[in-house]
């Protein structure tokens, strides 16, 4: 039987959601969706749905990092990204794994650190250990307006333009080594979804426009982004082509999106993905390129190993005459 080759491994560091739109699920179907093999570190578990988070439970920080030491033992992983990560002590277990094992793969940082609704979700110390031990570790950052404020120290609501966001990700790219910043504009009140990305080491600053969608599917969209660059970087894209494929495949997985529950539901992670009409081949099928000129042969293949002729051939009775 052949042999194909394996898809690059990503890694997820975040919490489950229960209601299957953000977190680790998100993420596991991006990477599906983007042929790579997706493995994860479960971080917290909540009970949400699509209309509110009811609990969240931290897992244990011994526990996290020995999930992420087994699969930095087996598996070769070509990137990884983070979500929600809690509190400090989640935070600096996951950057002293990650520089025990990670030897200079790629990191996207998602940095869950304020609600929809303006909320803190992190407290100050968390946030800290974010800016100090987990952004210089990082090969790409995503913050939306509100966190990009919050990793600045600035007061809300200070990035109201594109012009700000610029400056926001110029300062970011600054003041914690990274080297590349994608500030995300959906809280923009109007016109297009502008988001910006700044190039720390050359300097370069990339706007990336797409229309304003009216929909109530946006649920995960940010977890959503970041595990998409991640699996583009895992398959060798360079930085600014991994974020503009990723945006692109969120605004047309939220086009795409059906309902889904009684609230903010989930964008249609597995859009663009297709059925094999002819699979590769396994152990029952071996020859799958026959199996399915047999079943799509519209009842010829049927009739043509019952004819009398080949029925006689076959059993050996046909007679010479006949042949």
């Amino acid at each position: 039987m052949p042999t194909t080759s394996s898809p690059p491994a990503v890694l997820t560091i975040a919490g489950s959601d229960s209601g299957g739109g953000a977190g680790i699920q998100a993420d596991l179907k991006t990477f599906l969706a983007h042929s790579t093999y997706g493995l994860s570190t479960i971080v917290a578990l909540t009970a949400q749905n699509t209309q509110s988070v009811r609990s969240v439970f931290a897992v244990p920080a011994q526990m996290i990092s020995e999930q992420l030491d087994a699969v930095f033992d087996d598996i070769d992983i070509k990137a990884a990204k983070t979500g929600m990560l809690m509190d400090r002590l989640t935070i600096e277990t996951v950057a002293d794994a990650w520089k025990r094992n990670a030897n200079g793969i790629p990191l996207v940082v998602d940095p869950v650190m304020v609600a929809t609704s303006g909320g803190r979700l992190l407290k100050e110390d968390a946030v800290e250990a974010l800016r100090t031990r987990l952004l210089p570790v990082a090969t790409l950052v995503t913050p939306n307006l509100r966190e990009a404020e919050v990793l600045l120290d600035m007061k809300p609501n200070s990035i109201e333009t594109v012009e700000a966001m610029e400056a926001a990700g110029r300062m970011i790219c600054e003041r914690f080594a990274v080297p590349v910043v994608v500030v995300k504009g959906g809280h923009l009140v109007s016109g297009p979804v502008t988001d910006v990305v700044v190039e720390g080491e050359s300097g370069k600053v990339s706007r990336i426009e797409n229309p304003r969608i009216d929909s109530t599917s946006t649920h995960g969209t940010g977890c959503t982004l970041s595990a998409a660059i991640a699996a583009n970087l895992a398959k060798g894209m360079e930085a600014l082509e991994a974020v503009a494929a990723g945006i692109k495949y969120v605004n047309q997985a939220i086009q795409a999106a059906y309902p889904v529950g009684h609230g903010h539901g989930p964008v249609n992670h597995a859009y663009a993905l297709t059925t094999l009409s002819i699979p590769p081949p396994t152990i029952q099928t071996p020859y799958p390129f026959t199996a399915y000129l047999k079943a799509n042969s519209n009842g010829l293949w049927d009739k043509y190993i019952r004819h009398s002729f080949v029925r006689q051939a076959g059993t050996g009775k046909l007679t010479r005459t006949a042949f």
